[in-house]
């Protein structure tokens, strides 16, 4: 009896492998298609995984500390925010930054995050080709006065032309805000704020 129950339990077990094995055969094996995200898809995609908002964002205090001010997204240095003379740097410093994350200062004297936005004050007189010539040559309209620190250019300038244009063409659609952001004070002139 025991043979016979080992060669009944031995034959269903086979016949069990049997049938998944032609049932997983006979299953279709397409992969599901890769979604293609559009160019504006893509754009917002990069802004946002890019640190666009950290620092082209204006802060605010949250309750758990400095926050993204989503109603004055990507646009820049607040211009009513004056800088105040900034911090001596001591060995081993190399920056500061504004309550704002949005003004920094350096060797390189201080410098104000731009407004992305497609307001006047922003982008709205930009072309795609005078933005992918800023971030591929690091000056401003691609043309005049360097970007300065701590825009990571140097870095983005490695995007493709299509990434460049996403990202361009999403700035277009976010919500205009106006503001006025400051030039650049330079080294020598950091000294004369007050």
């Amino acid at each position: 009896m025991r043979i016979g129950f080992r060669v009944l339990l031995t034959g269903a077990t086979l016949a069990l492998i049997a049938a998944c094995t032609q049932q997983s055969q006979q299953q279709p094996t397409t992969a599901p298609k890769p979604v293609t995200p559009t160019p504006l898809e893509r754009g917002e995609y990069l802004v946002s995984t890019s640190a666009c908002h950290d620092c082209h964002t204006p802060t605010k205090m949250g309750p758990n500390g400095p926050e993204p001010d989503m109603a004055r997204q990507l646009s820049g240095h607040p211009e009513g925010v004056k800088v105040s003379p900034p911090p001596k740097m001591t060995p081993g410093w190399m920056a500061a930054a504004s309550e704002t994350f949005t003004a920094w200062y350096g060797p390189w004297g201080i410098s104000f995050t731009a407004n992305l936005t497609p307001d006047p004050s922003g982008l709205a007189v930009w072309t795609e080709d005078m933005f992918i010539k800023a971030i591929r040559e690091g000056k401003h309209m691609g043309q005049s006065r360097p970007i300065l620190p701590p825009m990571p250019w140097p870095v983005y300038r490695n995007l493709s032309d299509g990434d460049l244009k996403a990202i361009f063409a999403y700035l277009k659609t976010i919500p205009p805000v106006s503001n006025h952001v400051p030039d650049p004070i330079a080294p020598e002139d950091v000294g004369k704020i007050k």
